[in-house]
């Protein structure tokens, strides 16, 4: 008896829902904005998004870690100190938690954000000192060893 996959297939076919950004936020036309979730983690703590937006100027206000890879199109973003970079398809992008962005869409962009809720800064303390623990009992191991499924051998 077949038991349903774990993995989902079919990402680059997804529907898009409606996703409109904040009416507060937009500088300028009206940028008509859609998204889909395509996963989650199991805790919560991470989830990947595919977005998409028309034309428009707005601001955006990041309560997440965010790692945005352009599918399509392209976007202007300009950080609060007024440095401004022409971000195009194929290009990433990462917004720490607490930051904010003016996002220029020139025509469309289309995007998949890899979104993380940051730990605490006590659980992040108490996992580094886990970690330097664990190197003190297991000398060899290298602190920032990729995981295992992406060593070869």
């Amino acid at each position: 008896m077949p038991t349903e996959s774990l993995l989902k297939f079919g990402a680059g076919d997804v529907k898009l829902n409606p996703s409109p950004i904040r009416p507060d936020w937009i500088l300028e036309g009206n940028p008509v904005a859609r998204n889909r979730l395509l996963s989650s983690s199991r805790d919560g703590s991470a989830s990947t998004l595919i977005w998409d937006c028309t034309a428009g100027k707005f601001n955006w206000f990041y309560g997440i870690d965010e790692t945005v890879y352009v599918i399509e199109g392209a976007v202007i973003v300009k950080d609060p100190s007024g440095m401004t970079r022409r971000v195009v398809a194929g290009e990433t992008i990462f917004f720490p938690a607490g930051s904010q962005a003016e996002w220029t869409v020139e025509k469309y962009i289309r995007k998949v954000a890899f979104c993380r809720s940051p730990m605490p800064r006590a659980l992040v303390l108490a996992k580094r000192a886990y970690r330097f623990l664990k190197r003190l009992a297991k000398p060899h191991a290298r602190a920032e060893e990729a995981p295992a499924m992406f060593l070869g051998g």
